[in-house]
C-alpha cells in the first residue's frame, strides 16, 4: 500500500517527509495483523453469555432452590429414593431407572454419530467452502480457522458422549444400591446415599444436555461469527425459559416463588 507523504519542518531548518498514518490505514493494518478478530471478539462474547447466564443460574439456585428446574429436580429424586428404599417398591425403581438409562442411551448414540458426521464433513472442508461461507459477512474464510471450529465442535461432542456415559454408569449402580433392605443398617446404603449417586448421575446426564445446546452456537458458528454470536443469545433465553420451575401457586405457598425473577 503506498503511502502519501506531507513535508514537515525538522529541527535543524531542513525540510522531510513523513507518512501520513490515517485512520482507515490503521484499520487496515490492525486488520492485517490480526484477520480472526471478528471470529475472537464473537466466540469471546458468546462464551461470557453464557458463564454469565450460568453464574447467575447458579447464585439463583443457592438463593431459593425452588427457582431452578435443576434444585427441584434434585429434591424430588431425594425423595422418590426416600419413599422407593422404605416402601419396597423394587419394581418401580427398576423401572424408573431403566427409562433414565435408555434416555441417556439414545443420547449418547446421537452423540457418536454426530461425531462422525463432523469428521466426515471436515474431510469435505475444500467442496463445502463456497456454499457454507455464502453467510459468512464479517468472519475469514481460512482452512485453518474451519478446522479450528470443527474442533471444537468435536470437544462439545465428545463431552456429551462421556457425560452421558457417566450418567448411565451411575444409574446401573443406583439400581443396585437402591434394593438393598434397609434392614441391613448399612450407612453406606442409607436413602441419603443413594440419593447423593441418584443425582450424580442426573448432574452427568444435565452436562450432557448442556454440551447439546452449546452445540447450537458452535454450528452456527461455521457459518460466519455474527451467526454464532445471534444463536448464543437465542440459546441464552430458551435456556432461562427451560431452568425456570413451574410458579407454585400463592394459595399453596406464598414465599416459594417470592423471590424468583419473572
Amino acid at each position: 500500500m503506498a503511502w502519501h507523504a506531507i513535508p514537515v519542518p525538522l529541527l535543524n531548518g531542513q525540510r522531510g517527509r513523513r507518512p501520513l498514518h490515517t485512520e482507515a490505514y490503521l484499520a487496515v493494518e490492525i486488520t492485517n495483523l490480526f484477520p480472526y478478530q471478528n471470529d475472537a471478539l464473537s466466540f469471546a462474547i458468546s462464551a461470557l453469555l453464557l458463564i454469565g447466564y450460568h453464574a447467575a443460574l447458579r447464585f439463583q439456585e443457592r438463593r431459593d432452590p425452588s427457582c431452578t428446574v435443576q434444585a427441584v429436580n434434585r429434591i424430588a429424586r431425594s425423595a422418590w429414593v426416600e419413599h422407593v428404599m422404605r416402601e419396597g417398591k423394587d419394581i418401580l425403581a427398576i423401572q424408573t431407572l431403566r427409562n433414565s438409562t435408555m434416555a441417556a442411551t439414545f443420547l449418547a448414540s446421537t452423540a457418536v454419530l454426530l461425531v462422525i458426521g463432523v469428521l466426515t464433513l471436515s474431510g469435505q472442508s475444500d467442496k463445502l467452502e463456497t456454499t457454507w461461507h455464502s453467510l459468512n459477512i464479517f468472519g475469514v474464510r481460512h482452512a485453518g480457522l474451519w478446522t479450528f471450529k470443527l474442533l471444537f465442535l468435536l470437544v462439545d461432542l465428545f463431552f456429551a458422549f462421556f457425560s452421558f456415559a457417566m450418567s448411565i454408569r451411575v444409574f446401573n449402580h443406583v439400581g443396585y444400591m437402591i434394593n438393598i433392605p434397609m434392614a441391613l443398617n448399612h450407612k453406606a446404603f442409607t436413602p441419603r446415599n443413594v440419593a447423593i449417586q441418584l443425582n450424580r448421575a442426573g448432574r452427568f446426564y444435565w452436562f450432557g444436555m448442556r454440551a447439546y445446546y452449546l452445540a447450537v452456537p458452535l454450528l452456527f458458528w461455521l457459518f460466519g461469527p455474527h451467526l454464532m454470536l445471534m444463536a448464543t443469545v437465542g440459546l441464552v433465553y430458551v435456556m432461562y425459559r427451560l431452568d425456570r420451575a413451574p410458579a407454585i401457586p400463592a394459595a399453596d405457598n406464598q414465599s416459594v416463588r417470592s423471590s424468583c425473577p419473572s
